[in-house]
């Protein structure tokens, strides 16, 4: 996901929270694996994308199985080296081993495929919901419109910084205000995402 000066612009005119926000921060630079399965199963056992993640549990996993991606032919792999004495429930074990089985299968190439179109293949696995597609879509494709509503921290966000009634019609509202940073909502997004983190440094540098 490239950022350049139309996108930055085309926020700060369409949103004043945003338009308050962008000069504070600046977007982590996070290099995309590109690998749908490996980040699928980052959400799935670390219930959060590593490129979020604080406590890096997806990452230490790997290097104990000294793996520096996952994929379907070296899963086994963790199973034995890392996974062994994880506490997984046994709803998450079977999304793993679903996802493992549909990986096992002729994989479509995701880059043609439309954003519709990867929401439609993925959430037929059992197991994978509509967050977990939102994050492949947003950081490991990332497409530039996406607008994971269901996710916890950008619902706190927005609750506060747009001063949103969190107990009437917090998703359409929410919908409603990232529309009109379309079509680069998954912009809108990393931008209050990074502000959390910035008010989170800030706060610990006091």
């Amino acid at each position: 996901m490239r950022m350049c000066l139309s996108i930055t612009q085309h926020l700060l005119e369409n949103d004043e929270v945003l338009k308050t926000i962008i000069p504070e921060v600046t977007l982590p630079d996070m290099a995309s694996t590109g690998q749908v399965f490996h980040d699928l199963m980052s959400c799935i056992i670390e219930q959060q994308i590593h490129y979020r993640s604080s406590k890096h549990t997806f990452t230490k996993l790997l290097q104990k199985a000294g793996l520096p991606l996952l994929t379907p032919d070296n899963f086994s792999e963790l199973e034995t080296k890392a996974l062994q004495g994880v506490k997984l429930s046994s709803r998450k074990y079977e999304t793993m081993v679903r996802i493992l089985e549909f990986f096992q299968q002729d994989v479509p190439d995701w880059q043609n495929l439309t954003d519709d179109e990867v929401r439609k293949t993925l959430g037929n696995i059992k197991g994978v919901g509509k967050w977990t597609i939102d994050m492949i879509l947003l950081y490991t494709l990332e497409r530039d419109n996406i607008f994971p509503v269901d996710d916890y921290h950008l619902k706190q966000l927005m609750v506060r910084l747009y001063q949103l009634d969190p107990k009437a019609k917090l998703a359409a509202n929410m919908k409603s205000i990232a529309e009109h940073w379309s079509p680069y909502r998954s912009y809108g997004v990393k931008y209050l995402l990074a502000f959390k983190a910035y008010e989170k440094e800030k706060s610990r540098l006091k």
